[in-house]
């Protein structure tokens, strides 16, 4: 993990890898409970036996699943130890490239594309991050990532 004292000393890494996660497994069990949280129960997500004929062959993780495992994996990517709190901004730019099979492990890059000054003393970032799954060449997922940090 990444460790930077302010948010001000990410300034000069404009255009760097901030920060690499660790593995994460997304299994069944995730997949289900964001299926539960969201409303989201397609049989390709949450049924093992219908999901084994279907186009995948196994249960596949939803898209906004992969996506909201960012925050989550963000935590063992980088760390800015006199941050207050971060809020998320929104996104530029997402994209599924990729599947991710229940049992799979995933992991984000996070690249600091660039860093303005806000109110209160904090900064707008904007992180490129792609998700990669263990074994694969391409991402599975890639995104413009803007968030505030104080």
């Amino acid at each position: 993990m990444k460790s930077y004292e302010t948010v001000t000393d990410m300034k000069p890494q404009v255009g760097e890898v901030i920060g690499t996660s660790d593995w994460m497994l997304v299994d069944q069990q995730k997949i289900n409970l964001f299926a539960e949280s969201t409303g989201d129960h397609q049989w390709i997500h949450v049924d093992p036996e219908r999901a084994k004929s279907g186009p995948f062959g196994a249960p596949i993780a939803h898209g906004f699943l992969t996506l909201s495992l960012m925050s989550a994996l963000m935590v063992s990517a980088f760390e800015i130890r006199k941050s207050v709190m971060g809020v998320n901004y929104g996104f530029n730019k997402v994209r599924f490239i990729l599947p991710v099979p229940v049992n799979s492990r995933v992991r984000a890059h996070f690249r600091l594309l660039a860093w303005d000054e806000i109110d209160n003393g904090g900064a707008q970032l904007t992180i490129g991050v792609s998700v990669e799954m263990e074994g694969s060449d391409k991402p599975v997922c890639v995104a413009e990532w803007i968030t505030r940090r104080y």
